[in-house]
C-alpha cells in the first residue's frame, strides 16, 4: 500500500483531518493507493500558500519561469517509465500507451508553454501623433484547477503549465481515482525549482476537496475538465463571486466515413479512435456514420471490417506490450458501461461483437469492444447520452443532409472526424458540424496552437495558445500621452 501526502507551500503534509480514501487498481482489484481526504481546512491552507507566492512569482522575469517549466519537462521524461507504470495501475490504460501519449505529452504541455510564453508579443496602437495604447497581459492570482480521471497527468499538466507560466499560482486537485502520477509530479517540480506556494496539490472527493475549492473566495479562476453534469454544478456555484471559468465537458462525437474513403488506409485509425484508451477520452467516436446510398456494398464491407478490427483488438494485463485495452477505470464505471449495453439491446439495437466481461479475465474491470448497428433508431439514449466506454454504433446514411442531421442531433458538440478523399466533401461538412474540432482523415492529431473545447453541453472556453494566456491573463489597456 502507497500512501501520498497533500504538496502545499513546497511541503508533502497530511491531510488536516487525518483521513485517507482507498484507491484501487482496476487490473487487480487489490487497493493499492491511500489518498488524504482533503476538506475545506486543507484546501484553506494550499490558498493562503498560493496567495503567498503570488507576488514574488508573477514578479519574475517570463524567461525565468519558462526555463523552471523545461526543467519540470526534463523531470518528466526522466521519470517515463515510473509515471508510465504508476499511470497504468491507477486508470487502468496499457502502459505502452502511457508510455507513447500520456507521458510525453505531459512533457509537451511544460515545454510548449514554456516557448509560448518567451515568444509572446503585447499589442500597441498609436491614436494620434502624440497618444498610444498598448496592452499588458497581468496574472490574475490563484487559479483552482480540475482534473479528470481518463488522462490523468497528461490533462492535469495541460492546466498547470500555463496557470504559472503566465505568473499565476495554482491548487490542483486531480481525480480521487487517479492520483499517483500527480503525486509524482510534485516531486518533479520540486526538484526543478518552482518555489514554495507556486504549486499546490490537494486531493480527494470531488464533493469535498473539490467543493471547496470551488467556493473558495481566494481563488478567482477555474479551470475544470470532467463531466458534464459536474461542469453544470461548479457554473452554478462560481456564479454569485463573478469567477472566471474553463469548463471542457463531455462529448458524444460522430465520424463520418463517405463512400471514397481509403479503408485500407484509415480502418485501423478509426478503429483505434473509437476505443482507445477503452473508450475512456471525451473524444472518442462513439457514433459511426457510414455512406450507403443506393448501394449497400460500401456500407456492408465497412461493418464487417470494422468487426473483425475490432475482434482482434487485444484485451488484457495493460503491462503487457501488446494489450491494446486493459480495465476500465473502476468497478463503478464498468456498471454504467454495462447499463448502457443492456439498454441499447432493449431498444433494439443489433449487437455486432462484444458487449460482454471477457472470460479471460475474472479479475479485474475488463469489457470487450462493443460494436452496435443501427438501422432505424436514432432515437435511441445510446446515440444520444455519453456511455465514456468501448460502446460504438454503426449507422448507414444516404445523403450528407442526413449525416449532418444526425451529427448535430445530441446536446453534446466537442469533436468529429471525416473521412473521405475528396476535399469538397471534408470542407463543406466540416463547416456544417456543431463541434469545436472536426479532424479530417485523422484522430487525435493536436497542435497546442490551435484552440480547444467544445460547444453547446460540451463546455465553455477554449484551451491551447492564446486561449490559455487569455484565460489565465487579465488584459489592462494603457493610454499614454506624451507631448
Amino acid at each position: 500500500m502507497i500512501r501520498i501526502q497533500n504538496f502545499i507551500g513546497g511541503e508533502f503534509c497530511a491531510p488536516v483531518g487525518g483521513a485517507y480514501i482507498v484507491s484501487v487498481n482496476p487490473t487487480t482489484e487489490d487497493a493499492y493507493l491511500e489518498i488524504p481526504r482533503s476538506q475545506s481546512a486543507d484546501v484553506d491552507l494550499a490558498a493562503k500558500a498560493a496567495a503567498k507566492a503570488f507576488p514574488a512569482w508573477s514578479a519574475r522575469k517570463i524567461e525565468d519561469r519558462a526555463e523552471i517549466l523545461d526543467r519540470i519537462a526534463f523531470g518528466i521524461e526522466a521519470r517515463r517509465d515510473e509515471l508510465a507504470n504508476a499511470e497504468s495501475a491507477d486508470q487502468g490504460k496499457s502502459v505502452s500507451i502511457a508510455m507513447s501519449l500520456d507521458i510525453p505529452r505531459a512533457a509537451h504541455n511544460f515545454r510548449f508553454f514554456a516557448g509560448a510564453a518567451r515568444h509572446e508579443v503585447s499589442v500597441s496602437a498609436p491614436l494620434d501623433s502624440n497618444t498610444m495604447s498598448y496592452v499588458r497581459r497581468e496574472p490574475i492570482g490563484v487559479a483552482g484547477l480540475i482534473s479528470p480521471w481518463n488522462l490523468p497527468l497528461y490533462l492535469l499538466t495541460w492546466k498547470i503549465a500555463p496557470a504559472i507560466v503566465y505568473g499565476n499560482t495554482c491548487i490542483a486537485k486531480p481525480s480521487e481515482l487517479t492520483s499517483h502520477t500527480a503525486f509524482i509530479l510534485c516531486e518533479i517540480m520540486r526538484d526543478a525549482g518552482v518555489p514554495p506556494g507556486v504549486v499546490n496539490l490537494v486531493f480527494g472527493l470531488g464533493a469535498e476537496a473539490g467543493q471547496a475549492l470551488v467556493e473558495h473566495r481566494d481563488v478567482p479562476l477555474i479551470s475544470f475538465t470532467g463531466g458534464t453534469v459536474t461542469g453544470r454544478k461548479i457554473a452554478q456555484a462560481v456564479a454569485p463571486q463573478l469567477k472566471k471559468l474553463s469548463l471542457e465537458l463531455g462529448g458524444k462525437n460522430p465520424t463520418i466515413v463517405f463512400k471514397d474513403a481509403d479503408l485500407k488506409k484509415h480502418m485501423k485509425m478509426i478503429v483505434r479512435s473509437s476505443f482507445l484508451n477503452q473508450g475512456e477520452i471525451c473524444l472518442c467516436g462513439s457514433r459511426i456514420y457510414v455512406e450507403r446510398g443506393q448501394d449497400p456494398t460500401f456500407y456492408n464491407a465497412f461493418v464487417q471490417e470494422f468487426v473483425r478490427e475490432t475482434r482482434a483488438l487485444i484485451v488484457g494485463d495493460p503491462t503487457d506490450r501488446k494489450t491494446f485495452m486493459g480495465p476500465l477505470v473502476s468497478r463503478d464505471h464498468r456498471e454504467k458501461v454495462q447499463s448502457y449495453v443492456e439498454l441499447a439491446q432493449s431498444e433494439g439495437l443489433k449487437l455486432l461483437c462484444g458487449g460482454k466481461i471477457p472470460a479471460s479475465q475474472p479479475r479485474g474491470f475488463f469489457f470487450e469492444p462493443t460494436v452496435f448497428s443501427v438501422e432505424a433508431q436514432h432515437a435511441a439514449r445510446i446515440q444520444h447520452e455519453e456511455v465514456f466506454g468501448p460502446v460504438v454504433t454503426i449507422a448507414p446514411f444516404d445523403s450528407t443532409d442526413e449525416v449532418v442531421a444526425h451529427a448535430n442531433s445530441t446536446r453534446y458538440g466537442l469533436a468529429a472526424s471525416i473521412w473521405t478523399e475528396s476535399l469538397t466533401s471534408a470542407h463543406a461538412t466540416a463547416a456544417r458540424l456543431h463541434a469545436g474540432t472536426v479532424w479530417i482523415n485523422t484522430w487525435m492529431a493536436r497542435d497546442l496552437r490551435m484552440p480547444f473545447g467544445g460547444v453547446k453541453e460540451s463546455g465553455l472556453g477554449r484551451e491551447g495558445q492564446l486561449d490559455s494566456v487569455q484565460f489565465f491573463t487579465e488584459p489592462k489597456t494603457i493610454c499614454l500621452r506624451y507631448d
